[in-house]
């Protein structure tokens, strides 16, 4: 099997996408206060994703699953922050709050099947 088999890779890689292409329409200040660290946290979701699936113990894939589900809950607070401020559309708001929602869901559900069954 290769990562891009995995469906929360390749969601996280499509949230990714989105976030990127709200932020490249900002100003030169609001991509460097919110829109940098926001692509960062959203990116990094599918970058752990990516990095625990090539290590070689389940242990450490577990491991960057949840760094994994960290930035994602770091993309979910300047996501708030961007639809508080008037950077993204309400809708647009609140549909990428809705993936980021089930992704998180995906994921817990990912790291739980990792590893042997009575761990």
């Amino acid at each position: 099997m290769d990562i891009e088999d995995l469906e929360i890779y390749r969601e996280a890689m499509r949230i990714g996408d989105q976030v990127w292409d709200h932020v490249t329409e900002w100003t030169f200040f609001e991509k460097d206060t919110v829109g940098k660290q926001w692509v960062r946290c959203t990116d990094s979701i599918a970058a752990n994703i990516s990095e625990g699936y090539g290590r070689f113990h389940y242990l450490e894939n577990k491991k960057f699953c949840y760094y994994s589900r960290s930035s994602l809950d770091e993309t979910l607070t300047f996501l708030e922050k961007a639809a508080t401020r008037n950077l993204i559309p309400e809708s647009n708001a609140l549909q990428l709050k809705n993936d980021l929602t089930i992704l998180r869901k995906r994921l817990n559900s990912y790291i739980r099947s990792i590893g042997p069954r009575d761990q």
